[in-house]
């Protein structure tokens, strides 16, 4: 399980019904067990995706290392993307927290 800091004013992104929105556009389909959302696409065979604290998003996935090249391709864009519109953060905006957190010691 990952969890990813969602950034102040974007809060909202999170709340059950504009998560299963942004899930239903990134990856087309979503369905809802538990109380969290799970959806699946490409190489990822299930996305899992709940709002975990405050100000955070958990995402538990499970991936199918045996498909093609292009497909690893289309699930990494699509899953930043969504990652970006649910959390406000880059890529590389995201990579840089972990990296800072990893330095100090809260990993």
């Amino acid at each position: 399980m990952q969890e990813y800091e969602v950034r102040r004013g974007h809060q909202q992104n999170i709340e059950p019904e504009n998560l299963r929105s942004q899930m239903k556009e990134a990856f087309g389909n979503v369905e809802e067990r538990d109380g969290k959302f799970v959806s699946s696409f490409g190489a990822l065979k299930e996305l899992v995706a709940w709002p975990c604290k405050k100000n955070t998003l958990c995402i538990d996935t499970k991936m199918d290392t045996s498909v093609a090249n292009d497909v690893a391709q289309s699930t990494i864009k699509a899953y930043n993307a969504f990652l970006e519109k649910a959390t406000g953060f880059t890529s590389k905006e995201r990579g840089k927290r972990i990296q800072k957190k990893a330095k100090e010691g809260k990993l």
